[in-house]
C-alpha cells in the first residue's frame, strides 16, 4: 500500500486508542533499516510508523553532505516508493525536532510536502514531532501551535511533548541528570495542552506526556515509570472538556521499558511507542557476530585473499537488517498490534 493519507493515519490511531493497542514507531538511518521495519510490520500484520531524527536525516545524506533534510527526505522517498509493495500501512514521521532545528528542519520538509500537496500528491511526511518540552508551556505552545495551523492544511499530524524524556538520544531533549519532577507531566498541564492545540480547527495531534521514561539502555530498576500520570492526565482533560476529550498518546524511551509498564500505557490511550536504542543494539550484535564468526574469511592476513562470501556487506547488512525486524516484532507483540492492520478483513477502525 502507499504510505498513508491523512484519513487512513487517522483511522490508524483512533484503532490503536479504540482496541488499546500501539504503533512500534521505527527510528532509522538508511534504507536498510528502513526496510527492516517494513519486513517486520508485514510479517506480523501490523501497520506502523517508521521516522526519521534530525541526527538520522544528517547520517543518510553521507558523510560529505551531512544535511539532515537531504537525508530524511531520501529516506521518506525511499519508503514511499518500497512501502507499495506491502499490504500494510505505513506512516511517515520526524522525531525530535527542538525549537532551535525548527527553521533548518522541520519547515523545509513542510515546505517539501506542500509543494507536493500542491502536485495532488501525499505529502512527505504524515508527522511531525516539536519537541519543544524544555521550555516554559506557554512557550511551547506559542512555538507549536502556529506550526500546527499550517501542517493541518495539508493533512499532516503534529506531535508534542510536555515534560522532559530523560537521557540522551540522538538530539533529544533529556540529559543524564534531568531533574525528577521534570519527569512527569502534571495533569495541569496536560489540560494546557489540549485546550491549546484543540483549538485548531481541523487539526489532529499526538502528545508524548512523560511518566519517568528516559532513552537509551538501562540496567532493570534504574527507569520508575508511572503509567498513572497518563490516566490523570486523561482523567483531567474529560473533567474539564468532557468525555469525548482524550489524547492520543506516545511512549518515548520505550526500549528496554517492562512489558507490564508498557501494557499499562495501553490502557491509558498510549497509541505509539518510539524503539531505537533495542533495534540499534540487535541490528549491530547481528554483524558482530558475522565478523567474530567468520573472522579468518573477512580479513586478508599473512597473504591470503579472504573470502568475499563473508566480507560482501551486502552479507552481514542483510544479517543486521533480519535481526532489527525480529526485534521490531518483539515490540509489534509487546504493544499487541499483531494481526491488527487496517487492511485484514474485518479489522476494526
Amino acid at each position: 500500500m502507499p504510505v498513508a493519507d491523512y484519513e487512513t493515519y487517522c483511522k490508524m490511531l483512533d484503532n490503536a486508542y479504540k482496541n488499546k493497542f500501539a504503533y512500534p514507531a521505527i527510528n532509522v538511518t538508511s534504507e536498510i533499516t528502513a526496510n527492516a521495519a517494513l519486513k517486520a510490520f508485514a510479517d506480523l500484520k501490523s501497520d506502523g510508523i517508521i521516522q526519521v531524527s534530525t541526527g538520522g536525516g544528517k547520517f543518510a545524506s553521507g558523510i560529505n553532505v551531512g544535511d539532515m533534510v537531504a537525508g530524511a527526505i531520501s529516506i521518506a522517498e525511499h519508503v514511499h516508493r518500497i512501502a507499495e509493495k506491502y499490504d500494510i500501512n505505513v506512516a511517515l514521521h520526524t522525531d525530535h525536532c527542538p525549537p532551535n532545528a525548527v527553521e533548518t528542519f522541520m519547515v523545509p520538509l513542510i515546505e517539501e510536502s506542500e509543494k507536493r500537496v500542491a502536485e495532488g500528491k501525499l505529502p512527505l511526511f504524515s508527522s511531525h514531532m516539536l519537541d519543544a518540552s524544555g521550555l516554559p508551556i506557554e512557550e511551547n505552545m506559542d512555538l507549536s501551535v502556529p506550526i500546527f495551523e499550517r501542517m493541518a492544511k495539508i493533512g499532516q499530524i503534529l506531535e508534542v511533548e510536555a515534560g522532559v524524556v530523560g537521557g540522551e538520544e540522538d538530539g533529544a531533549a533529556g540529559s543524564e541528570d534531568t531533574p525528577d519532577d521534570k519527569l512527569y507531566t502534571t495533569p495541569e498541564d496536560m489540560v494546557y495542552v489540549y485546550k491549546r492545540l484543540s483549538a485548531v480547527k481541523g487539526g489532529r495531534y499526538m502528545f508524548a506526556a512523560t511518566f519517568g521514561n528516559v532513552h537509551g539502555a538501562y540496567k532493570p530498576g534504574v527507569v520508575k515509570l508511572d503509567p498513572s500520570i497518563l490516566k490523570k492526565g486523561q482523567d483531567a482533560i474529560k473533567a474539564e472538556f468532557g468525555d469525548d476529550a482524550y489524547f492520543w498518546l506516545v511512549f518515548h524511551g520505550g526500549s528496554g521499558s517492562e512489558k507490564a509498564k508498557i501494557e499499562e500505557t495501553l490502557d491509558y490511550g498510549v497509541v505509539k511507542m518510539n524503539v531505537d536504542t533495542d533495534t540499534q543494539y540487535a541490528f549491530t550484535r547481528a554483524i558482530a557476530d558475522h565478523m567474530f564468526k567468520n573472522y579468518d574469511g573477512i580479513l586478508k592476513v599473512d597473504g591470503e585473499v579472504g573470502n568475499k562470501k563473508f566480507y560482501d556487506p551486502r552479507v552481514y547488512l542483510k544479517a543486521g537488517e533480519e535481526a532489527m525486524a525480529n526485534r521490531i516484532k518483539e515490540a509489534i507483540i509487546d504493544l499487541r498490534a499483531e494481526n491488527k492492520s487496517l487492511n485484514l478483513a474485518g479489522a476494526s477502525a
